[in-house]
């Protein structure tokens, strides 16, 4: 009886809604019967039902009262989807941003800097100007800032050469903090054979780093006559005048490393990565004196036992390659830094 009631107001409303209405509530009704007649367990709308239907929203105010299949925020997310694949076609017709500079300009600014390396952007773009190039600064200086991503190959081989040549006399030494049992903050210093052998020089603890102790620290580790000639460290404010002095006073050149640029002491740096996972992150220090010993203990192990992969596998004091005596040996492992590691051995296998 509703259903009927329903089906008598839709016929007497026909007489009062314009006849070009009907026409499109009758198409829109039309589609979604068209896609249910598909023969599919799950009706699926293609390409085409969404361009009607997005095109349908368009002409037709009442499209959401003769919508079934789906709910009206889907119809508005296909046209917005569609507005985006529009614009992305445009975009691709035309091409967004500034012309490119010629390939004349760009060799041009590669070859001034490198034969004036201490030119910035506006002087390479000064001396454009003066060529009759009409060129905006801000490029120049974007165009700078691509040619530090690709560095120079030349100047590579260069550094290499020149490490392969002063290796042994190149150190630097750091400082890193470990925090111990009763919530203290120690601070670790160590020097280190940066190009060499990577051999940890001096290694030790301290609670309160001043200037004197670092001077201290760096006579310890560097006895006159000194064999190193380049050390390397960071920018931290510990490392102050007085340790510049006793460095100068030694004919050791000091050379800082870039602000925020860790990668530039990278032989310190991994040192410290090293330690860290190998031992101080398996360890809480209950003192000074323990951490002392365990930092002395490390490089040992450091040194003697532990195979580096800079170094082709080997270690930094060449530990010597041992023959297997006869097949019904076993290797032995020898416990390092508490069983922490283990070194293999054939000599003392039974």
């Amino acid at each position: 009886m509703f259903t009927l009631a329903l089906s008598m107001v839709a016929y007497l409303r026909a007489f009062f809604v314009p006849r070009h209405q009907l026409a499109l509530e009758a198409a829109a009704l039309r589609q979604q019967l068209a896609v249910f007649k598909r023969k599919q367990t799950h009706f699926r709308l293609h390409r085409l039902d969404r361009f009607f239907w997005t095109a349908f929203r368009r002409v037709y105010s009442g499209w959401t009262e003769a919508l079934i299949i789906v709910k009206p925020e889907t119809v508005v997310a296909w046209h917005r989807a569609g507005f985006r694949l529009f614009w992305q076609w445009r975009s691709r017709q035309r091409r967004p941003g500034r012309p490119r500079i010629s390939g004349e300009i760009r060799q041009l600014i590669r070859r001034m800097k490198a034969e004036n390396p201490t030119w910035g952007a506006p002087r390479v773009h000064g001396e454009l100007l003066q060529l009759g190039f009409t060129i905006a600064e801000p490029t120049v200086s974007r165009y700078l800032r691509r040619l530090k991503r690709h560095p120079d190959e030349g100047k590579a081989k260069r550094w290499r050469a020149f490490l392969n040549n002063h290796h042994e006399v190149i150190a630097a030494f750091d400082f890193f903090t470990v925090p111990s049992l009763t919530f203290h903050t120690l601070y670790c210093f160590f020097v280190i054979a940066a190009h060499d052998r990577r051999r940890v020089l001096h290694f030790n603890v301290t609670a309160q780093p001043t200037s004197d102790w670092i001077v201290q620290q760096l006579r310890d580790a560097l006895p006159l006559p000194c064999s190193y000639r380049y050390i390397l460290f960071d920018r931290d404010a510990k490392f102050g005048s007085d340790v510049l002095e006793f460095l100068k006073a030694s004919d050791i050149r000091p050379i800082r490393t870039s602000a925020r640029s860790p990668w530039q002491n990278g032989i310190a740096e991994r040192w410290v990565g090293s330690a860290r996972r190998e031992m101080l992150d398996h360890v809480i220090p209950l003192n000074e004196q323990h951490l002392r010993r365990l930092g002395r203990e490390y490089p040992a192990y450091y040194h003697e036992d532990r195979t580096h992969i800079g170094l082709k596998k080997t270690t930094p004091a060449r530990r010597p390659v041992e023959a297997c005596p006869n097949q019904a040996r076993k290797a032995l492992a020898l416990p390092r830094i508490g069983g922490l590691h283990n070194r293999y051995t054939w000599s003392r296998a039974a």
